[in-house]
């Protein structure tokens, strides 16, 4: 019996589904919408910031004292240096500005992820090494896109969709010259890596090692080795930590 008839529409229809579920499991991946969501962020800012005064980078990779560090959006401006983290989630959105971890709530479905604000800080420490600018003059900004809810309250720095613009545009007070502006600027671009492949591999490399409780670590701010500790008072005694051996005339920790 010949089951030609049958194979070939069944195959005919097999030859676009297959791709096209490929391509639809591929933009639901983490890397997908990650890169998703810096597109809209780029498109926003490029529609809504003047460009002659807010000059920007993206993707921006620097090598700090214990690997590097990757910025998703860099604008810099008379009014400040405003360093925003994007985040493309949906659902409801749980958290608190000294939580070390939010919560995304899907439906039934919990997820946890890092405290945004906490991710941005590292950012801000290593443009602040590289620019040799005043800490008081960078400002961190986290935008959610995506079609997420805040169930609880938040900074005014973090925001949805296009509040991040609002947000930018809030500071009208001149702390730059525009010489200098565009002087960190190309100090920005000549300081970072190269927006490349081999980069981007040697970062999540980078994130790797430093979730391992076994690799040696080194302190962001100062270079010294970190070394484990334990909280010896308060509401978390007992608790390890990671504390620079640099201790007293550095203090910086890092959770365990």
């Amino acid at each position: 019996m010949d089951f030609t008839p049958i194979i070939a529409p069944i195959w005919s229809i097999a030859g676009w589904l297959i791709p096209f579920m490929l391509v639809i499991g591929l933009l639901k991946s983490p890397w997908a919408k990650g890169q998703i969501g810096e597109l809209l962020v780029r498109l926003f800012a490029h529609w809504q910031l003047d460009q002659s005064t807010y000059r920007r980078l993206h993707n921006v990779t620097l090598n700090t004292p214990d690997g590097t560090t990757q910025i998703d959006h860099v604008f810099l401006s008379p009014y400040g240096i405003f360093v925003l983290e994007t985040k493309n989630m949906s659902g409801w959105i749980f958290g608190t500005e000294k939580q070390a971890q939010w919560t995304q709530k899907i439906y039934k479905r919990t997820y946890k992820f890092q405290n945004p604000l906490r991710q941005n800080y590292k950012h801000l420490r290593a443009l602040e090494a590289t620019l040799q600018v005043d800490a008081a003059h960078l400002h961190s900004v986290i935008t959610f896109v995506g079609g997420s809810t805040f169930k609880t309250e938040v900074p005014t720095c973090v925001t949805q969709s296009i509040g991040f613009i609002d947000y930018i545009k809030s500071f009208q007070q001149p702390v730059f010259s525009q010489a200098k502006v565009d002087a960190m600027l190309e100090l920005l671009q000549s300081g970072r890596c190269a927006p490349s492949l081999a980069t981007h591999r040697e970062h999540v490399r980078n994130l790797k090692r430093r979730s391992d409780p076994t690799a040696e670590r080194m302190c962001p701010k100062c270079g010294n080795a970190l070394v484990t500790r334990t909280r010896k008072a308060g509401p978390k005694a007992g608790r390890q930590f990671w504390g620079c051996s640099g201790f007293p005339r550095c203090r910086v920790i890092q959770d365990l």
